[in-house]
């Protein structure tokens, strides 16, 4: 699924850059929906709450607080002293090293699910498996047009997103070598994820969004972002 992006490097840098506004905000929705409608929900299900994944929940948004301060200073040590006679290229944006951590995070999580539906049987296994690609396809799209946001080049890019996707391929190795996952680890890799996610939609994306002033642009805005969470809310459904 991390290969959807594929379809930007076949448009030229002019066109993708008139459309990384709307994965951008596509990506926001399906990452706010993503939270709200899936990862909250299943860490608290049964009304089972524990104070700990919301506690963990936090950490996330601090996690990746300091991880992106972190980048951030990386990013501005390196080209405050590259030589002035040889001026170096400046690095990514640090949101995009974070989307690539958080969407790591949660693809390893995925792949321990999918291996762990398929222990219970091939008709559970295969349910799971639809229903992760299913939620791929909007987000692997929303990451590859984050990436390009946040300074990679589209080859780059694809690469980067495959690597974070192919996670899940260790996640279900792991799984169905050493059984079934900790439901209580598997709650709490879940938590962080939403913490990670709801920092960057939050602190992120959404300033990015504001940056469109245009109206016309801005209604197409809040229609993908409208999609985003769409999306989400339809994979309820077939969970």
């Amino acid at each position: 699924m991390s290969f959807v992006g594929v379809v930007g490097l076949a448009l030229n840098h002019r066109r993708l850059n008139q459309i990384v506004f709307v994965l951008v905000a596509l990506a926001t929705g399906a990452l706010f929906g993503d939270v709200v409608l899936h990862l909250l929900p299943e860490i608290f299900a049964g009304g089972n709450f524990n104070l700990l994944y919301s506690l963990l929940i936090l950490v996330g948004i601090g996690l990746f607080f300091s991880l992106e301060k972190f980048l951030h200073w990386r990013h501005v040590h390196r080209v405050e002293n590259c030589d002035h006679n040889h001026p170096e290229i400046a690095s990514p944006n640090p949101l995009g090293y974070l989307n690539l951590v958080s969407d790591g995070l949660h693809n390893l999580l995925d792949g321990l699910v999918i291996g762990a539906s398929f222990l219970s049987g091939p008709a559970v296994g295969l349910a799971t498996t639809i229903a992760v690609i299913l939620h791929e396809i909007p987000q692997e799209i929303g990451d590859f047009g984050i990436l390009i946001q946040a300074g990679f080049s589209r080859r780059r890019a694809l690469w980067f997103n495959f690597l974070s996707a192919a996670l899940a391929i260790i996640g279900a190795v792991i799984a169905l070598t050493a059984g079934a996952p900790s439901e209580k680890l598997s709650l709490a890799l879940l938590a962080l994820a939403a913490g990670g996610f709801l920092y960057i939609a939050g602190s992120d994306l959404v300033p990015e969004l504001h940056k469109t002033t245009n109206p016309g642009k801005s209604l197409i805005q809040l229609l993908a972002l409208t999609l985003g969470v769409s999306l989400m809310f339809l994979l309820t459904f077939i969970e």
